[in-house]
């Protein structure tokens, strides 16, 4: 029968479960976010680089937050980590990539094209070696501290720092241009690079009661700040995020020395026990040791 009746009393079984609304939420924001990348693409293409530039901070903000909003809702899955991959793919890797090539590295033409696929590459790599290290066994609880290597969105933030400079009135001219060629190169190696960089995903899950008020003051500040001055913004946070990289490595060496000191320490010996003697803990009893009444 090629078009069966339908029988009320013996429904078709669904082929896959209902998915829960809390699972969705973080991949909406996720996809928002590669809107948001690829909308960057567009008005770089048409020579709106403040716009594109907005676009890709934008798109950071909303990397910064599906995640966690993933685990506070418990949504967290395969599906949503491979789909964030791919997004953090285009949007800090290709993206960057192409804002700097239409702004300024089109002038060394085939030379300005290689150093954007150098960096478009290395933003692949650098997810990629996240993803196979995410599940690594034999990492130490302390080292969750710490990113291997510059993260993408931190990556793709920081190398538009001529392009920010560039609108504070420093005219793109060769010396500029020629800074941006090896910039470029200089942050692709800092994502694929082992160096350790703080992550801060083991931090500020909880506050203070009496330190509320003041971290939404701060918050408010800072967008507040952004959106008045988002120029010099980025470039102070860009320049405060470069500074602190040896920070970050001179933290792990610190760690990495206390784990290797832990590991090399003799274990604790228990004291041997000698017949008829009693551990120093536990109260001796005697009754048994008085000589017997005589009657």
């Amino acid at each position: 029968m090629v078009f069966r009746p339908f029988d009320p009393d013996n429904p078709r079984r669904r082929r896959f479960k209902a998915v829960p609304v809390r699972m969705l939420v973080p991949n909406v924001i996720t996809l928002l976010a590669l809107c948001a990348g690829l909308t960057a693409i567009r008005l770089a293409f048409e020579d709106k680089l403040d716009l594109a530039l907005a676009a890709i901070v934008f798109a950071a903000l909303l990397d910064g937050v599906d995640g966690r909003i993933a685990r506070l809702l418990k949504g967290t899955s395969k599906f949503g980590a491979e789909l964030d991959s791919l997004a953090d793919f285009v949007n800090f890797g290709v993206a960057p990539a192409l804002i700097l090539y239409f702004w300024g590295l089109h002038d060394f033409k085939s030379v300005g094209w290689i150093a954007a696929l150098v960096f478009a590459i290395c933003a692949s790599l650098r997810l990629a070696r996240f993803n196979v290290m995410i599940d690594d066994p034999d990492k130490p609880a302390w080292a969750g501290k710490f990113f291997t290597g510059v993260p993408a969105p931190a990556g793709a933030i920081t190398v538009l720092l001529p392009i920010y400079v560039n609108f504070l009135g420093l005219e793109r001219g060769t010396i500029l241009t020629g800074f941006t060629l090896v910039y470029v190169l200089f942050v692709a190696f800092l994502m694929v690079s082992r160096l350790p960089v703080f992550s801060g995903k083991q931090g500020g899950k909880r506050v203070p009661p009496d330190k509320v008020l003041p971290v939404f003051v701060l918050a408010v500040l800072f967008f507040a700040l952004l959106l008045a001055y988002p120029y010099e913004v980025l470039t102070i946070g860009t320049l405060m995020y470069l500074g602190a990289l040896p920070l970050g490595y001179l933290s792990w060496q610190r760690h990495a020395r206390e784990a290797a000191q832990q590991a090399a320490a003799p274990a604790p010996v228990a004291a041997a026990e000698t017949p008829g003697t009693m551990p120093p803990d536990v109260p001796r009893d005697d009754s048994d040791d008085r000589p017997a009444r005589l009657n």
